[in-house]
């Protein structure tokens, strides 16, 4: 026998009449955000796939150029940081999540460093690199001990991929 799913207008009227002020208004906000980035993630998918085509099309996309390769996976990591922020408001519109959880700001945070160490150039000097890599090991770190934190904390066992 088939479950019914609920009726998610039903969920949403049930959860908006027991709202408080400040609750409706974080509400229509991350409504609002979730929109707006979702607009921009299909403009940048849209315009990742013209630059693609368009380098296809003339005959220059050689995925060993490094000019080329820094335009195309800087483009994909931006879309990836806008769907990973995206779905972090989500779950926050969907009730999942009261706040944006720090674990999420930093994920994002390595994602968008991992975007820059893809696109930098080559005559970076040795100081900028070193200071990307000290903020991402740092993030690295505080993302480590928040997870063994959130692993302790649910009883599970700490090596455990989460």
């Amino acid at each position: 026998m088939k479950e019914k799913q609920p009726d998610p207008i039903k969920t949403f009227r049930a959860q908006w009449a027991v709202m408080t002020f400040y609750e409706r208004f974080e509400q229509v906000i991350a409504l609002a955000l979730s929109a707006i980035i979702a607009v921009i993630i299909v403009v940048s998918l849209l315009q990742l796939i013209s630059i693609v085509f368009s380098l296809l099309v003339i005959d220059a996309f050689n995925p060993l150029d490094h000019k080329v390769f820094q335009i195309v996976f800087g483009m994909i990591m931006t879309l990836l940081i806008a769907m990973e922020f995206k779905h972090s408001i989500v779950r926050v519109a969907l009730r999942r999540d009261s706040i944006i959880q720090v674990k999420t700001v930093i994920l994002i945070g390595l994602i968008a460093l991992a975007r820059k160490f893809v696109i930098l150039d080559p005559e970076t000097s040795p100081a900028k690199i070193a200071a990307l890599a000290g903020a991402t090991l740092a993030l690295g770190a505080t993302y480590w001990l928040l997870r063994e934190r959130d692993d302790r904390a649910a009883g599970e066992s700490p090596n455990e991929p989460s």
